[in-house]
Protein backbone atom coordinates (compact mmCIF):
# COMPACT_ATOMS: atom_id res chain seq x y z
CA UNK A 1 0.00 0.00 0.00
CA UNK A 2 1.22 3.28 -1.01
CA UNK A 3 2.29 5.78 1.34
CA UNK A 4 -0.66 8.70 0.37
CA UNK A 5 -4.16 7.99 -0.94
CA UNK A 6 -3.79 8.27 -4.66
CA UNK A 7 -5.43 11.02 -6.53
CA UNK A 8 -5.26 10.25 -10.05
CA UNK A 9 -6.22 7.23 -10.97
CA UNK A 10 -6.29 5.53 -14.67
CA UNK A 11 -9.27 2.91 -14.45
CA UNK A 12 -9.76 1.04 -17.68
CA UNK A 13 -12.12 -2.36 -18.38
CA UNK A 14 -11.77 -4.94 -21.27
CA UNK A 15 -13.72 -8.10 -22.51
CA UNK A 16 -13.84 -10.68 -20.16
CA UNK A 17 -16.81 -10.90 -18.11
CA UNK A 18 -17.71 -8.99 -14.53
CA UNK A 19 -18.90 -5.30 -15.49
CA UNK A 20 -20.78 -5.43 -12.06
CA UNK A 21 -17.20 -5.61 -10.08
CA UNK A 22 -16.36 -2.15 -12.52
CA UNK A 23 -19.31 -0.42 -12.07
CA UNK A 24 -19.28 -0.80 -7.93
CA UNK A 25 -15.39 -0.02 -7.91
CA UNK A 26 -16.85 3.69 -10.31
CA UNK A 27 -19.44 4.49 -7.63
CA UNK A 28 -16.76 4.18 -5.24
CA UNK A 29 -14.32 6.68 -6.40
CA UNK A 30 -16.83 8.66 -7.69
CA UNK A 31 -17.81 9.22 -3.49
CA UNK A 32 -14.10 9.51 -2.45
CA UNK A 33 -13.15 12.56 -1.74
CA UNK A 34 -9.62 11.67 -1.75
CA UNK A 35 -9.56 10.81 -5.51
CA UNK A 36 -9.61 14.10 -7.54
CA UNK A 37 -9.17 12.44 -11.33
CA UNK A 38 -10.07 9.12 -12.99
CA UNK A 39 -9.00 8.75 -16.60
CA UNK A 40 -11.31 5.92 -17.61
CA UNK A 41 -10.98 3.47 -20.70
CA UNK A 42 -13.22 0.93 -22.23
CA UNK A 43 -12.08 -1.35 -25.11
CA UNK A 44 -14.22 -2.39 -27.86
CA UNK A 45 -14.64 -5.78 -26.56
CA UNK A 46 -15.42 -4.22 -22.82
CA UNK A 47 -18.36 -2.59 -24.45
CA UNK A 48 -19.86 -5.41 -26.12
CA UNK A 49 -19.51 -7.20 -22.64
CA UNK A 50 -21.10 -4.51 -20.58
CA UNK A 51 -23.89 -4.09 -23.14
CA UNK A 52 -24.78 -7.57 -22.36
CA UNK A 53 -24.06 -7.59 -18.33
CA UNK A 54 -25.23 -3.67 -17.82
CA UNK A 55 -27.81 -3.10 -20.48
CA UNK A 56 -25.63 -0.30 -21.75
CA UNK A 57 -26.16 0.87 -25.20
CA UNK A 58 -23.95 3.10 -27.70
CA UNK A 59 -20.16 4.54 -26.94
CA UNK A 60 -21.63 7.47 -25.47
CA UNK A 61 -21.53 9.11 -21.97
CA UNK A 62 -20.26 5.56 -20.86
CA UNK A 63 -19.75 7.07 -17.18
CA UNK A 64 -23.45 8.90 -16.91
CA UNK A 65 -24.88 5.01 -18.42
CA UNK A 66 -23.13 2.89 -15.91
CA UNK A 67 -23.56 4.95 -12.94
CA UNK A 68 -26.94 5.93 -13.62
CA UNK A 69 -28.75 8.60 -11.29
CA UNK A 70 -25.26 8.57 -9.42
CA UNK A 71 -23.55 10.73 -11.64
CA UNK A 72 -24.56 14.14 -10.84
CA UNK A 73 -21.64 16.36 -10.56
CA UNK A 74 -19.10 14.83 -8.97
CA UNK A 75 -19.12 12.06 -12.22
CA UNK A 76 -17.07 15.13 -13.74
CA UNK A 77 -13.82 14.17 -12.19
CA UNK A 78 -14.27 10.86 -14.20
CA UNK A 79 -12.81 11.50 -17.67
CA UNK A 80 -13.48 9.07 -20.20
CA UNK A 81 -10.66 8.10 -22.71
CA UNK A 82 -10.80 6.78 -26.12
CA UNK A 83 -8.83 3.21 -26.53
CA UNK A 84 -7.41 4.38 -30.18
CA UNK A 85 -6.40 8.18 -28.56
CA UNK A 86 -2.48 6.67 -28.06
CA UNK A 87 -1.53 10.39 -27.76
CA UNK A 88 -4.13 11.18 -24.58
CA UNK A 89 -2.57 12.47 -21.47
CA UNK A 90 -2.36 9.06 -19.97
CA UNK A 91 0.06 7.69 -22.71
CA UNK A 92 3.07 9.77 -21.45
CA UNK A 93 5.24 9.19 -18.06
CA UNK A 94 5.00 13.05 -17.54
CA UNK A 95 1.80 12.95 -16.76
CA UNK A 96 0.85 12.50 -12.80
CA UNK A 97 -1.18 9.23 -12.42
CA UNK A 98 -0.82 7.66 -8.82
CA UNK A 99 -2.12 3.86 -9.67
CA UNK A 100 -4.28 1.96 -12.67
CA UNK A 101 -6.61 -0.49 -12.19
CA UNK A 102 -7.92 -3.12 -14.93
CA UNK A 103 -10.92 -4.67 -13.82
CA UNK A 104 -11.86 -6.73 -15.41
CA UNK A 105 -8.86 -7.50 -17.21
CA UNK A 106 -9.03 -9.85 -20.33
CA UNK A 107 -6.14 -12.69 -21.12
CA UNK A 108 -5.62 -11.03 -24.43
CA UNK A 109 -4.99 -7.77 -22.65
CA UNK A 110 -2.83 -9.10 -19.74
CA UNK A 111 -0.93 -10.90 -22.99
CA UNK A 112 -0.30 -7.37 -24.45
CA UNK A 113 0.70 -5.63 -21.45
CA UNK A 114 3.18 -8.50 -20.29
CA UNK A 115 4.95 -9.02 -23.92
CA UNK A 116 4.91 -5.04 -24.00
CA UNK A 117 3.07 -4.63 -27.39
CA UNK A 118 1.08 -0.84 -26.64
CA UNK A 119 -0.33 -0.25 -29.75
CA UNK A 120 -3.86 0.43 -27.90
CA UNK A 121 -4.00 3.11 -25.02
CA UNK A 122 -5.14 0.63 -22.21
CA UNK A 123 -1.85 -1.21 -22.57
CA UNK A 124 0.42 1.97 -23.37
CA UNK A 125 -1.29 3.41 -19.83
CA UNK A 126 -0.02 0.43 -18.12
CA UNK A 127 3.40 0.41 -19.98
CA UNK A 128 3.55 3.23 -18.74
CA UNK A 129 2.49 2.91 -15.12
CA UNK A 130 5.31 -0.32 -14.97
CA UNK A 131 8.07 1.72 -16.51
CA UNK A 132 7.83 4.74 -14.00
CA UNK A 133 7.56 2.08 -11.38
CA UNK A 134 3.65 3.50 -10.51
CA UNK A 135 1.13 0.51 -9.11
CA UNK A 136 -0.72 -1.46 -11.97
CA UNK A 137 -3.15 -3.92 -10.78
CA UNK A 138 -4.60 -6.51 -13.11
CA UNK A 139 -8.00 -7.90 -11.31
CA UNK A 140 -7.46 -10.55 -14.57
CA UNK A 141 -10.82 -13.12 -14.84
CA UNK A 142 -10.06 -16.35 -16.85
CA UNK A 143 -10.79 -20.54 -16.19
CA UNK A 144 -8.92 -23.08 -16.21
CA UNK A 145 -5.97 -21.12 -17.04
CA UNK A 146 -3.65 -22.38 -19.73
CA UNK A 147 0.03 -22.66 -19.62
CA UNK A 148 0.51 -19.02 -22.19
CA UNK A 149 -1.97 -17.10 -19.99
CA UNK A 150 0.06 -18.29 -16.61
CA UNK A 151 3.46 -17.49 -17.88
CA UNK A 152 1.95 -14.13 -18.57
CA UNK A 153 0.94 -13.73 -15.51
CA UNK A 154 4.46 -13.51 -14.47
CA UNK A 155 5.43 -11.83 -16.85
CA UNK A 156 3.24 -9.04 -15.37
CA UNK A 157 4.17 -10.10 -12.25
CA UNK A 158 7.51 -9.94 -12.49
CA UNK A 159 7.62 -6.71 -14.57
CA UNK A 160 5.62 -5.04 -11.58
CA UNK A 161 2.27 -5.54 -11.69
CA UNK A 162 0.03 -6.64 -9.31
CA UNK A 163 -2.00 -9.58 -10.20
CA UNK A 164 -5.38 -9.53 -8.08
CA UNK A 165 -7.63 -12.28 -9.64
CA UNK A 166 -11.48 -11.32 -9.70
CA UNK A 167 -12.06 -14.01 -7.16
CA UNK A 168 -15.15 -12.30 -4.81
CA UNK A 169 -15.23 -13.56 -0.89
CA UNK A 170 -18.28 -15.60 0.52
CA UNK A 171 -16.82 -14.88 3.96
CA UNK A 172 -18.90 -12.25 5.00
CA UNK A 173 -21.84 -13.77 3.73
CA UNK A 174 -23.04 -11.19 0.52
CA UNK A 175 -27.07 -10.91 0.39
CA UNK A 176 -26.81 -9.70 -3.02
CA UNK A 177 -24.51 -9.43 -6.69
CA UNK A 178 -24.01 -5.82 -5.46
CA UNK A 179 -23.11 -6.45 -2.48
CA UNK A 180 -20.52 -9.21 -3.31
CA UNK A 181 -19.28 -7.12 -6.15
CA UNK A 182 -19.12 -3.69 -3.82
CA UNK A 183 -16.82 -5.59 -1.23
CA UNK A 184 -14.56 -6.99 -4.04
CA UNK A 185 -14.12 -3.07 -5.60
CA UNK A 186 -13.58 -1.78 -1.93
CA UNK A 187 -10.51 -4.53 -1.36
CA UNK A 188 -9.06 -3.18 -5.02
CA UNK A 189 -9.10 0.17 -3.22
CA UNK A 190 -7.63 -0.46 -0.12
CA UNK A 191 -5.11 -1.89 -1.84
CA UNK A 192 -3.80 0.98 -3.89
CA UNK A 193 -4.39 3.27 -0.80
CA UNK A 194 -8.09 3.97 -0.60
CA UNK A 195 -9.85 1.85 2.40
CA UNK A 196 -13.35 2.38 2.19
CA UNK A 197 -15.17 3.36 5.40
CA UNK A 198 -17.85 0.93 4.74
CA UNK A 199 -15.86 -2.02 3.92
CA UNK A 200 -16.15 -5.31 5.89
CA UNK A 201 -12.97 -6.15 8.29
CA UNK A 202 -13.20 -9.82 9.59
CA UNK A 203 -13.05 -9.56 13.01
CA UNK A 204 -12.02 -13.34 13.48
Amino acid sequence: MPNHAPQNLTLATTGASGSLFLKHLLLAVQRDARVQTVNFIASDSALRVMAEELGLRGRSNLVGQILGRASGKSARKIQQQANADIGANIASGSYPSDAMVVIPCSMGTLARIANGIASQLIERAADVCLKEKRQLVLCVRETPLNKIQIRNLYRAADAGATIFPLIPAFYFRPTSLDAMAREFAYRVLAHIGLPQPDAYRWKG
